[in-house]
């Protein structure tokens, strides 16, 4: 359940601005916080926000899996989302940034630890599955052979110290595709090679891409799932990744985009969205910038500089971290005299975060927030053939 009382006026004001329509409002800055209140109310009642107890209340009610997961490097929720979608309960997260954890909280009804770092592992309440995206980093002691002991100071060492000491049913690990290949594939085989250490049967790892589940991004990441070996000795050879679940002919970059006819049958006027969409609009000299950047490269012999979309292109690319800087990788040709960035609520869209999804952050914390998450279809699709597995045995 959403606790409106906790939302400071200018969260307010983030979320309404940030708002599907029709319960997106213009000039939020100019109204006062009884209207505030009201229209809130509104878009929290249209999406069962007032009774629910989080954004994204699960499928399965009566009969979940019943299965409890950890939330590591959480960031807003991406990940958890995707399995208590499948009944799942989520029971400790950690993140450490301020913004995000302020996210969560306003989503979920759950307070995140800190510094997983200082967390004692016997401290984390009793859970079946444990979940997490975890940074890239290099191991110091690569190559040696010695397993879990070769992970010592990173932050993986401290989801195999998790792994080790209170060894769950399951664990599924999201990162980008490039870990396989980071110090000369030693990282990604030092992974396996610890995971294999402390017990646990790692199927082949995949790289899934966010276009095959449905969502128009350009988006793909390793996924390494694995199986307490002692209770599923056959989970390796067993379990099998999903299957693409869309076709990518059927999606388009409209599917996620604001338009302006949606405002105007909101009740919005011409000049309400041109004040609204023009704030994400580059300015002259950013665009001028970039369009030099890229031709310089491309002299060079290089292709990096800003790509171009519009409304019919059937995807976007891979949105990140960095989007808010000037969003280069995904811009939006609208007819406009420049192009634009994306919302944070296409954005938010883009990643597979329903419209329900509260945004309080400002733009530039929900660029970085959305651009740090997971594409949650792929992590759905992932979550429905770990529990699906998890209950195959759970009912012998």
């Amino acid at each position: 359940m959403i606790n409106t009382a906790e939302l400071t006026i200018k969260e307010k004001r983030n979320i309404l601005r940030n708002a599907p329509f029709p319960y997106k409002k213009p000039h939020v800055d100019v109204l006062e916080e009884n209207a505030l209140d009201d229209f809130l109310g509104e878009y929290l009642k249209a999406y069962g926000l007032l009774d629910k107890h989080e954004w994204n209340d699960p499928m399965i009610t009566d009969n979940g899996s019943g299965y409890r997961i950890i939330d590591l490097f959480a960031g807003i929720g991406g990940i958890r989302s995707a399995y208590t979608l499948f009944g799942c309960t989520n029971v400790f997260s950690s993140e450490i940034d301020k913004h995000a954890v302020r996210t969560y909280r306003i989503n979920y009804g759950e307070e995140c630890v800190g510094d997983i770092t200082g967390i004692d592992a016997s401290d984390i309440p009793s859970f079946d599955i444990l979940l997490g995206g975890f940074p890239c980093q290099a191991f110091s002691h690569a190559g040696l052979k010695r397993g879990f002991d070769d992970t010592r100071g990173t932050l993986f060492f401290e989801i195999a110290r998790i792994l080790k000491e209170r060894h769950p049913k399951a664990f599924m690990l999201e990162n980008v595709p490039a870990l396989r290949t980071h110090d000369n594939g030693n990282t990604f085989k030092t992974i396996l090679s610890a995971l294999d250490d402390i017990g646990y049967g790692v199927p082949t790892p995949q790289v899934l891409n966010g276009r095959d589940f449905g969502a128009p991004q350009n988006r793909n990441r390793v996924i390494i799932v694995g199986f307490d070996r002692d209770a599923y000795p056959n989970a390796a050879d067993e379990f099998e990744y999903p299957e693409p679940t869309c076709n990518r002919d059927n999606l388009h970059a409209s599917d996620i985009l604001e338009m302006h006819d949606k405002a105007l049958q909101s009740g919005w006027n011409d000049d309400e969205w041109k004040d609204y969409i023009e704030k994400f609009r580059l300015s002259g000299r950013l665009w001028n910038y970039l369009k030099d950047r890229k031709k310089k490269n491309q002299e060079r012999g290089n292709g990096f500089g800003y790509t171009l979309f519009t409304p019919d292109s059937p995807y976007l690319n891979t949105i990140s971290a960095r989007y808010g800087k000037d969003g280069s990788e995904i811009l939006i040709d609208d007819g406009g005299i420049r192009p634009r960035k994306l919302t944070p609520r296409e954005c938010a869209r883009l990643q597979g975060f329903g419209d329900g999804f509260l945004i309080d952050a400002s733009n530039t914390q929900a660029y970085h927030q959305f651009g740090n998450s997971v594409c949650i279809p792929v992590m759905q699709a992932v979550a429905h053939n770990v529990v699906e597995y998890l209950d195959k045995y759970s009912d012998e």
